[in-house]
């Protein structure tokens, strides 16, 4: 079977850099032909030595236009493929589909005027992406991004969250944007401290980002650890926030990811 006729392409590994010990990301070149959109993933291949591939599922944190591809991903004690990724040196093969997958993109909302991205963890990823992308500055008056980590040192990509409303691209839109950092088992500084269900429940969150969650205006993308948005959604489906499907317009679109 030829390249052309496989389902993905063979990538270089450009970076990789360690974050925390359970915590790192990647940088890979891109086949000219791949495409997605901001918020969706990619399946990225690494071959055992005994020539079986591993698979896992990352989302892009890359910009649809960017020339590379950028993920975040953490380390899974014993697992499979961050075993053979961690094996891998800048230079070396990685495999990446050429079909991009995943619906938490912004095309689940016909309409809204304020946008929320709701992450835990690793679950930053694809709304890095969709931040990158210049649709979304279009489309919403308000872009409020919560990230919710254990600790300060696991609160990814901080100088790309300060920089993002900078780029001149955006020209002016930038001032849209408000970043709410939340740490869960530290007090620290400039941050919010609580799970998001917590801090929903008690208002702090809209209070922090003085706006309303209310579902005339608001849509709401939850990506992180299955609990958390299972409690969430169930949260929010309390107040008339209900989950986005293809016959029924909804208030809330969600992706599973640790």
């Amino acid at each position: 079977m030829t390249v052309s006729e496989e389902k993905f392409t063979r990538q270089r590994l450009l970076e990789v850099q360690t974050l925390t010990p359970s915590l790192f990301t990647l940088r890979t070149t891109r086949d000219p032909g791949f495409r997605f959109t901001a918020g969706q993933f990619a399946r990225l291949g690494v071959r055992k030595p005994s020539g079986s591939i591993v698979w896992r599922a990352y989302s892009m944190v890359s910009a649809p236009h960017d020339e590379f591809l950028d993920f975040f991903s953490i380390v899974v004690p014993d697992g499979e493929f961050t075993s053979e990724l961690s094996r891998l040196e800048p230079g070396g093969e990685l495999l990446i589909d050429k079909q991009a997958f995943g619906f938490l993109t912004l095309d689940r909302f016909p309409d809204g005027r304020d946008l929320w991205l709701l992450a835990t963890g690793t679950g930053l990823a694809p709304f890095l992406s969709i931040l990158q992308d210049f649709e979304v500055w279009q489309r919403f008056e308000r872009i409020v991004l919560v990230y919710s980590a254990r600790t300060e040192s696991e609160l990814a990509y901080q100088q790309l969250i300060r920089e993002l409303p900078e780029r001149e691209y955006l020209e002016g839109l930038g001032s849209k944007l408000t970043y709410l950092p939340v740490v869960t088992r530290e007090q620290v500084s400039g941050t919010l401290n609580g799970r998001i269900t917590k801090l929903i429940e008690t208002g702090e969150l809209e209070r922090a980002a003085d706006l309303k969650l209310e579902p005339e205006h608001s849509r709401i993308m939850l990506c992180g650890n299955p609990q958390m948005i299972e409690d969430t959604r169930a949260l929010l489906k309390t107040r008339d926030l209900n989950l986005a499907l293809t016959r029924r317009p909804g208030q809330v679109a969600v992706e599973n990811y640790w």
